[in-house]
């Protein structure tokens, strides 16, 4: 298998890049030597197992966890040592797998306090028009509290909270986990739609069918190691890969 990490897409300048990433837990290596490129406008996948690494990596790209070795640069900048709430300001924004929302809080409360960094802006409401578009019925949910939501609209809060920060680059950790089949499919338009309106994103997924269809290219953890990178299509056909994820 080719584990080299693909260089972005043609003509899309490196947007992110993380060149032979560590991080441990209690002296554990949770992921080692991963390196990825996601360029400017593309949508990029991390597939895997449970316990591949996937989240890990999420979480060291956002300052979440504090990676051992290796570097992660953003637009140019080094951040692997920067707190999180900064890289957010920089313009990446992370959705993790337990949506962290606010529960006792209003759907719009929650989206408000997705703009706090922009709080002196007069113009800080501005994204909401573009996330009702996204998803309806956030507008019509926008005095509920965040716990009466369905998983699948509680994911559209969180996602659409994330976008609130008018992010460069947004990271999605299983956006489909617990979710309706008729949302998951809403759910994946609105990342299409996203990129669509020129907004990076990095998306760890165990949906793979659903998720090369929209990606451009793709990478593999196993056990903490990058075992395959390539094009959404060469991971797509790549005969260890349909044996063991798709199941053909």
């Amino acid at each position: 298998m080719n584990d080299s990490a693909p260089a972005a897409a043609s003509g899309a300048a490196p947007l992110l890049e993380v060149r032979d990433l560590e991080t441990a837990y209690r002296g554990l290596v949770a992921i080692s030597g991963i390196s990825i490129v996601v360029g400017q406008g593309e949508i990029v996948v991390v597939a895997g197992a449970n316990g591949a690494g996937k989240s890990t990596l999420l979480k060291s790209i956002a300052g979440l966890e504090q990676a051992s070795k290796g570097t992660v640069t953003f637009d140019g900048q080094r951040i692997e040592t920067m707190p999180g709430y900064a890289i957010t300001g920089l313009g990446l924004a992370y959705v993790p797998e337990n949506k962290r929302l606010f529960p006792e809080l209003t759907v719009a409360d929650n989206l408000r306090l997705g703009s706090y960094l922009h709080r002196k802006r007069p113009d800080r409401d501005a994204p909401l028009e573009r996330v009702f578009t996204l998803f309806p019925r956030l507008k019509e949910r926008l005095p509920q509290k965040a716990v009466t939501l369905s998983g699948g609209e509680q994911q559209m809060l969180a996602i659409s909270r994330a976008l609130m920060t008018r992010p460069r680059l947004l990271m999605l950790d299983e956006p489909s986990q617990g979710i309706m089949p008729k949302l998951v499919d809403e759910i994946f338009k609105a990342i299409r739609t996203i990129r669509e309106d020129g907004v990076t994103v990095l998306l760890v997924e165990q949906r793979l069918v659903e998720s090369l269809e929209i990606a451009d290219r793709a990478y593999v953890l196993q056990t903490g190691r990058m075992i395959l990178s390539g094009t959404a299509a060469e991971v797509r056909d790549n005969p260890e890969i349909r044996k063991a994820y798709l199941g053909i």
